[in-house]
């Protein structure tokens, strides 16, 4: 599961396709309806919030906006809290989000070589959920 923290506009086709299912994954775990991917790391930082359902409805919502400006047909209604406005952002470090970044870019120079050469030089941004805050590569990480 890859829950990009990056801004959903940076990501190529198949990215955005993979975050919107592996989001909506996300949705149903977090709604205790499956039996699988129950503590996979990358929800804890989603469960740590007051409101779990809200934030991934966030989440999920702004990958649905940047399908909407590219004029793909994701289905609005399957997201159980759409649009919800969220005080709180989430913390993501910034060594995590120059990690998320760079592989990226490793998968943009293969699939989408002009995306690349776009963003090549360019700062991340980050998902409007999150915010940047001090620390390195989350340990949920797989390092090579």
């Amino acid at each position: 599961m890859r829950l990009w923290s990056l801004q959903p506009s940076q990501l190529d086709v198949k990215g955005l396709l993979a975050v919107w299912r592996e989001g909506l994954l996300a949705q149903e775990v977090l709604r205790g309806k499956t039996r699988g991917y129950r503590n996979h790391p990358q929800l804890d930082r989603f469960k740590e919030g007051r409101d779990p359902i809200s934030l991934i409805g966030a989440y999920l919502s702004e990958v649905h906006r940047e399908a909407l400006r590219r004029g793909y047909a994701f289905d609005r209604k399957r997201i159980i809290r759409y649009a919800v406005r969220v005080r709180a952002r989430i913390g993501v470090a910034r060594g995590q989000v120059r990690h998320e970044w760079d592989h990226l870019l490793q998968k943009l120079r293969k699939r989408d070589p002009k995306r690349y050469w776009i963003y090549k030089n360019n700062n991340p941004q980050v998902h409007p959920l999150f915010r940047k805050v001090k620390g390195g590569v989350a340990s949920w990480e797989r390092l090579k």
